[in-house]
């Protein structure tokens, strides 16, 4: 039995990203983006804190860490979350469909686990944009030499967004329920308005602290 991602080394997972193996794919490469980017972020703070001079933002950096390290906890459980459910996902497809009433049980079952597997990375993008406020406070609130890995954070924050909802593009195409597929849509679309902007925003500040 294949190891939680928790307790794997890089080099292992890497290794299985790279097999034909079914698992890890997309929806957990898009929760450890969105992951690293909250380290990040909690790296410059815990970075920051220790500065005499950035001690006027001690409650912010303080606040902003332990809201960073929340959701790097959240995104390491999103990962492993997506493997699971792509394991559900798969036994449903395995199913018998003999009769009738076999096939509209694994027909059930099969939708049933793909609403899921959408909720998974439609989390893992409200998640992943949440970050970027973040990244907004914290990039002039740091120090100058570490302000480029808030550039970095921001960036991983909206691939993550970005590739979490590919995932969710692709599990809504297989559903039938056609009023929960238009809800989502609609928080797709929320979701991806003003993100690039967002972003352009938290690298401007980078940008200008590196050139200072």
């Amino acid at each position: 039995m294949t190891d939680k991602l928790d307790q794997q080394t890089l080099g292992a997972f890497l290794n299985t990203l790279a097999s034909k193996a079914p698992t890890p794919g997309g929806g957990s490469v898009s929760a450890l983006s969105g992951a690293m980017a909250a380290g990040l972020i909690s790296m410059v703070c815990t970075i920051t804190s220790d500065k005499k001079q950035y001690a006027e933002y001690e409650q912010e950096l303080r606040t902003i860490h332990d809201q960073a390290e929340r959701i790097r906890s959240e995104f390491q459980d999103l990962a492993q979350r997506d493997i699971d459910v792509f394991d559900h996902l798969a036994a449903a497809y395995k199913l018998p469909r003999t009769t009738d009433a076999d096939a509209a049980t694994r027909r059930a079952a099969i939708q049933k686990v793909t609403r899921e597997a959408t909720e998974i990375p439609l989390h893992a993008a409200r998640t992943a944009a949440s970050l970027l406020p973040l990244c907004t406070t914290l990039a002039p609130r740091c120090g100058r030499l570490i302000v480029s890995d808030v550039g970095v954070a921001a960036i991983l924050a909206r691939a993550t967004v970005q590739s979490a909802l590919l995932s969710v593009d692709i599990n809504l195409a297989s559903l039938e329920d056609k009023i929960y597929v238009r809800e989502v849509r609609a928080q797709i679309e929320d979701l991806s308005v003003g993100l690039a902007e967002e972003t352009v925003g938290v690298l401007e500040i980078v940008r200008s602290r590196i050139n200072q």
